[in-house]
């Protein structure tokens, strides 16, 4: 199929968050057939959840990924960075020739590396890609970053989609690398917040500490930063936990200490494992919702 044309058949391994936006944001404008699977389907206590789900974005439930590849001409895998590998691993026997698979995942270079030696084995042509920001509300527009020796063919069929990808590199990890070390700053920042607003809070001294971050810097808006922090761990630290332990990877296999990677993931899973609502966006709130779960 050439890969400047809109695919008309293609799957999602991994049904999630990335999945439902992307579809929401391709609209009218999506492939005749879109196909999902999603190991919670083959948990009876997620199953009918999951069937709900594809019944409501309006994608074929083969039940089996044998199925949901079957003819496929793309596949995105959007599962969790700790399942990328075991995603590749599973769907590479059922991967048709030239099937082009877009490796979305938060993985280290080398976990992308391993994929990509499993899918193009098999026939396949992986693409690394590196989502940069959340897919919402961005959704299809989310910035994507590309590379890999088949990233020209991935960048002609993402933006046939509507999409808005930009090559990085023809080597396997060069996006996945930006998003890794970008993850250092970002996650790193939300763990910050927990620790210091939650220490804050807890001590009584959560005004005084917020005025002096004011003072410091007036240019950031403390309050909605920190609140918004919270929400993201919250709701998503056990993903972001797992990417990065990723990202910990990432930098050790630089020959650099990975300690602050590895308490960030920490941070990231022991707020998300308590089941908090995030609520509202207000700061003191969000951190008195956290607290009682601790």
């Amino acid at each position: 199929m050439p890969t400047e044309h809109k695919p008309e058949r293609l799957a999602f391994v991994g049904f999630g968050e990335a999945a439902t936006a992307f579809l929401d944001g391709w609209a009218d404008g999506r492939p005749a057939h879109v196909a999902a699977f999603d190991l919670k389907t083959e948990d009876p206590l997620t199953a009918a959840g999951m069937r709900a789900r594809y019944a409501a974005h309006r994608v074929h439930d083969a039940g089996t990924l044998a199925g949901t590849l079957d003819g496929v001409t793309a596949v995105f895998s959007v599962v969790t960075a700790d399942q990328a590998l075991e995603a590749a691993r599973a769907a590479a026997p059922h991967v048709p020739p030239g099937c082009i698979w877009f490796d979305c995942n938060s993985c280290a270079p080398d976990t992308k590396r391993q994929a990509a030696g499993i899918i193009d084995g098999a026939g396949g042509r992986y693409v690394d890609v590196a989502v940069m920001a959340p897919v919402h509300p961005k959704r299809h527009l989310v910035p994507l970053l590309v590379a890999g020796p088949h990233a020209a063919e991935g960048v002609a069929l993402l933006e046939a989609l509507g999409m808005r990808p930009k090559p990085v590199g023809d080597a396997v990890g060069a996006a996945s690398s930006i998003k890794m070390i970008r993850s250092v700053m970002i996650k790193g920042m939300e763990a910050l917040t927990a620790e210091c607003f939650l220490a804050a809070r807890r001590a009584g001294v959560e005004e005084a500490v917020i005025a002096s971050l004011e003072a410091s810097d007036p240019g950031v808006d403390w309050r909605g930063r920190g609140a918004y922090n919270l929400e993201r761990m919250l709701v998503h630290g056990t993903r972001r936990a797992a990417e990065m332990r990723e990202v910990a990877a990432t930098v050790a296999a630089l020959g650099l200490s990975d300690g602050m990677s590895r308490a960030t993931a920490e941070w990231q899973a022991a707020l998300s494992r308590r089941g908090v609502e995030a609520g509202e966006p207000d700061l003191i709130a969000r951190i008195d919702r956290a607290l009682s779960a601790l």
